[in-house]
């Protein structure tokens, strides 16, 4: 229970890191750099939280020799991920971009739970667990789709470009992926965090390679480095925050695969991520537009824990 309790506590920060770092990019005028710079600061905070709890950053060389090679690359799936809900928003708008990702994350996690995949803890495939899984599924196109729908029968959704036929379902098939790949990153830093015995340690890998591959990235795109863009006189000190907050939402990822295995962590840090993203609507936190919460919120989120309940009891 303590573990579940702690997975959707950690879910609930995942929308503030967003709130803070959508801040961020109205500063920088870049997703890029927003991500860039959200990246580069948990990766200075996990370093310092490595030397305290582990007494150093390296790791030893047996592991480096004799562990699969997909163990470093839970930080390039991560900015895959990332990148991919870009690269779609304007194709897919807005509501899919969010429920198409987490299809794909809950069938993923489901798989490698039941065949082991990554080293992650078994959990055998049930008929329960199934259908637990399609609740909570549910739960979020109650929570999130079904009121954005509504509204955009009132006002117009975000521009989405036109798209020749079967084009979408090309689109829908790679949100889908960048989901996947995301349910694959939580289990490669699970198995991370086993072998080198330390999450936190786990974590700062991930960010590191993350943080490397976000600034190749900016230096492609962007021709260079540059900050003159800044605006920061707009700025308060939490706009540069979202890295730590996305730094322990990593960390506590790590730590709980080994205990609970993948799936159960995707899907209460599903929970998780939709409590905080209604908490961040409804009181307008971290300068954030105020949306009420709806009754069909409040469903989504009961069909979720029921979903939730089902995959416990296997």
């Amino acid at each position: 229970m303590l573990s579940l309790m702690l997975g959707v506590g950690v879910g609930i920060i995942l929308p503030m890191q967003t709130a803070i770092n959508s801040r961020l990019r109205m500063v920088v005028d870049s997703a890029f750099i927003s991500s860039m710079i959200s990246f580069t600061v948990g990766t200075i905070f996990l370093i310092f939280g490595s030397f305290i709890t582990a007494g150093s950053l390296t790791v030893s060389k047996n592991v480096i020799v004799h562990q699969p090679w997909w163990i470093w690359i839970g930080g390039l799936l991560g900015v895959i991920y990332l990148t991919g809900n870009i690269i779609l928003f304007p194709y897919l708008g807005s509501v899919q971009t969010v429920i198409i990702p987490v299809l794909g994350q809950i069938i993923m996690s489901m798989l490698i739970d039941n065949y082991g995949w990554f080293a992650s803890p078994t959990h055998s495939l049930t008929v329960t667990r199934v259908i637990g899984a399609i609740l909570v599924f549910v739960g979020v196109l109650f929570a999130v789709a079904l009121p954005k729908l509504l509204q955009t029968t009132k006002f117009k959704d975000s521009p989405v470009k036109v798209q020749p036929t079967g084009a979408n379902w090309l689109w829908r098939m790679t949100g889908i992926l960048t989901g996947a790949l995301s349910a694959v990153q939580t289990a490669i830093n699970g198995h991370l965090s086993v072998i080198i015995h330390s999450a936190i340690k786990a974590a700062f890998i991930s960010f590191l390679v993350g943080t490397l591959t976000l600034w190749l990235i900016v230096i492609i795109k962007e021709r260079k480095i540059s900050f003159r863009r800044l605006h920061l006189k707009n700025t308060v000190w939490w706009n540069w925050c979202g890295g730590v907050l996305g730094a322990f939402f990593v960390c506590v990822n790590a730590y709980l695969v080994p205990i609970i295995g993948t799936g159960m962590v995707v899907v209460i840090l599903l929970i998780g991520t939709i409590a905080g993203s209604l908490l961040v609507d409804h009181f307008g936190l971290f300068a954030s537009k105020k949306n009420p919460v709806n009754l069909l919120q409040v469903i989504g989120i009961v069909i979720m824990i029921t979903g939730v309940s089902m995959i416990k009891l296997l």
